[in-house]
């Protein structure tokens, strides 16, 4: 079974201002073990995933076409 795409809002980027920007839209990637030490895996400005403090964002759902639009952009 494939795992729903996860995605949150950048509510606070404090020491990360070059990685996260404010308000933005980032996919997260599933890390259980990140998850319990309440960090997140975020697809940074980078392009690539690195860890953050899970208060750093706010989970959404998006809605299934603008789901399709973010995998075009990959």
């Amino acid at each position: 079974m494939r795992k729903r795409e996860q995605y949150a809002v950048c509510v606070k980027n404090s020491g990360y201002e070059v990685s996260l920007e404010l308000r933005k839209i980032y996919r997260v990637v599933d890390d259980n073990v990140a998850a319990g030490k309440q960090l997140l895996r975020i697809v940074d400005e980078s392009g690539e995933d690195y860890l953050y403090p899970a208060f750093f964002f706010i989970p959404i759902r998006l809605p299934h076409a603008v789901r399709e639009e973010f995998k075009l952009a990959a």
